[in-house]
């Protein structure tokens, strides 16, 4: 052996294909031992075919791990890693610049280009103004009982743990006990069928020899009287509800200033929408017992707190609106088919329904819906950390999962263009399809406008890709929103012209031939149809009644002809068939 011969480094001892399997194998053998070890501590149980893969994933990252150090040792390839480390940072260094630039660029063009136009995209731009207390509906006692236990007047969330468990929503009138309403009692004016006080009647008296949550009379009287003892439980909520309702404005303290404008909390909605049930079923009940005079104050009193969430910039608020005017409509439809309305009260319901503007309401609903998704994604790029969080809020979690969506830390590397080109993508196709669907100047809606945009969302969101997963997660495909705005404008339209027929029987002694002449004596202006904006359709049958409609959804005169759904309750498919004004047969 030479004696000037330097040893050589172990770390550059060259190994081979045998040498390298040998080194795996004892790295897993001792892995898998030590896995063993430790769940026979722990008394736990795994299978074979789990320990197994477990030993080898972790074999294969020390041996890995090993081999790179092993050539990091040598100088000549440290100083490639460096070079090769400095190249891939400025690489991704480039790579974030350019996707934060582009998706910057692309939202703000757009934000401009609109702008221009007069449209804004912050929550703030459609917020409704403040209002003194001492005119506010919100602010009344006991509209503060429908979201007093959530927030405070100040609009500020009660943390849970300080709720008052004793507050009561004095609003949150029930006609049946948990929402349990008899199955042949209520009435739906679309599919033509009376509400049958008969059975709400014995409803309420077999649910007395259990509870005394409903008075009843001793003795049996009739439906209708039976039914009002008892609604009486409800009187002084009703009799303050109206004393309220007479104030000039409504704005309810709604957290518009939270963070992330997902956590609206909107707690008024359902008791709203509670007191118009009551109402509506106390109209009927009054109707039929020839009170008259106190129905139309009932039906007025359900229309007008529809009009206390007018001015809130939320699409389910409005949504919960329509539901409200459909519920107050039954009474006058009951009353109108049974002939129980007089002139005077007719004019006063015509002119309360007039008020009804939806194509406007439908406009404010879907600039909030851009303001709203606009904010929220706002919020996720500043805090991409609760992406995570995004499905609880997701409006259709079946186009993809947001487990997609890495959350905690691993938010933080997403590019922040990348959040801008989802909201870039979002509000371009609300302004580009959903918004012009109603046109304001003709008091109209577009059905197919509506089904290209949602053409549009489908499209979008079909591949998923790092531009349309928040888009994926927050654009609801709005048709079926636009229609039912549209639904709630010719049932409006349909009604006030319902009533101007009913005025031109009592003043004549039968319907007309046409529509013509009910202007102007027993209406300003026959409605147009919502749909194309041409006349609703009319004819008068041979049996002295009539038939009223609008051409519906579908944009074809379908003569009259409703369609429904095939369920074992069948409603009406208000995509399909006509939207149609008619009277059950006598």
């Amino acid at each position: 052996m030479n004696m000037n011969e330097e040893p050589k480094s172990i770390w550059k001892k060259s190994w081979n294909l045998p040498g390298l399997l040998l080194a795996w194998l004892i790295l897993m053998v001792a892995t898998m031992a030590i896995f063993e070890l430790i769940l026979f501590i722990s008394n736990d149980s795994s299978n074979v075919a789990g320990r197994l893969v477990f030993g080898a994933i972790t074999a294969t990252l020390f041996l890995g791990l090993w081999l790179f150090v092993r050539w990091l040792c040598c100088w000549k390839n440290f100083r490639r890693f460096l070079f090769g480390l400095a190249c891939s940072a400025t690489l991704v260094a480039l790579f974030y610049a350019e996707e934060d630039w582009r998706g910057w660029h692309a939202w703000n063009q757009f934000k401009q280009q609109w702008e221009a136009k007069g449209e804004h995209f912050e929550l703030a731009s459609i917020v409704p103004p403040p209002v003194p207390d001492d005119q506010n509906f919100a602010m009344t006692p006991i509209a503060f009982s429908s979201y007093g236990q959530i927030l405070t007047r100040a609009g500020k969330p009660i943390p849970s743990a300080q709720r008052d468990t004793n507050f009561v929503v004095r609003m949150h009138m029930d006609i049946s006990d948990n929402f349990n309403d008899p199955t042949n009692g209520g009435g739906d004016r679309v599919q033509g069928k009376l509400t049958r006080l008969e059975a709400w009647q014995n409803y309420y008296r077999e649910l007395a020899s259990k509870t005394n949550e409903f008075p009843v009379p001793a003795q049996r009287g009739s439906p209708a009287a039976d039914v009002l003892v008892a609604l009486g439980r409800y009187e002084a909520v009703i009799e303050e509800l109206r004393a309220a309702s007479r104030l000039p404005a409504s704005r309810f303290p709604l957290t518009y200033d939270s963070e992330s404008p997902a956590a609206i909390l909107l707690p008024h909605l359902a008791p709203l929408k509670c007191c118009a049930r009551v109402l509506s079923l106390r109209s009927v009940a009054e109707l039929q017992n020839s009170q008259s005079e106190q129905a139309l104050a009932d039906v007025r009193l359900g229309l007008q707190l529809t009009d206390k969430i007018r001015s809130e910039p939320v699409l389910i608020s409005h949504l919960v609106r329509l539901s409200m005017v459909q519920l107050m409509l039954q009474p006058v439809w009951e009353g109108l088919a049974q002939q129980k309305w007089p002139d005077a009260q007719l004019a006063a319901l015509e002119a309360e329904l007039s008020k009804f503007d939806f194509p406007a309401d439908y406009q404010r609903s879907m600039r909030g819906e851009i303001a709203l998704q606009n904010g929220e994604i706002e919020h996720l790029r500043r805090h991409p950390e609760e992406l995570e969080n995004v499905q609880a809020f997701s409006f259709d979690d079946t186009r993809g999962n947001a487990s997609f969506l890495p959350g905690g830390p691993f938010g933080h590397l997403i590019p922040t263009g990348w959040f801008y080109q989802n909201q870039y993508r979002c509000a371009r196709t609300m302004m580009d399809y959903y918004f012009p669907v109603a046109d304001l100047a003709r008091g109209t809606f577009s059905p197919d406008v509506a089904r290209r945009g949602d053409a549009a969302v489908a499209a979008e969101v079909k591949s998923p890709s790092p531009f349309n997963l928040l888009e994926r997660m927050f654009m609801p495909a709005l048709g079926n929103a636009a229609r039912h705005f549209a639904f709630g404008q010719a049932s409006i339209a349909l009604a006030r012209t319902a009533i101007a027929l009913e005025r031109y029987r009592l003043a004549r002694g039968e319907f007309p031939d046409a529509l013509d002449p009910l202007a102007p004596q027993f209406i300003a202006q026959v409605p147009s149809d919502v749909v194309g904006g041409q006349p609703l359709k009319y004819r008068r049958n041979p049996d002295g009644r009539f038939v009223l409609y609008s051409i519906g959804w579908n944009g074809t005169d379908d003569g009259g002809v409703q369609v429904f759904e095939k369920a074992s309750s069948p409603k009406v498919d208000q995509a399909q068939g006509d939207w149609v004004w008619q009277y059950p047969e006598k």
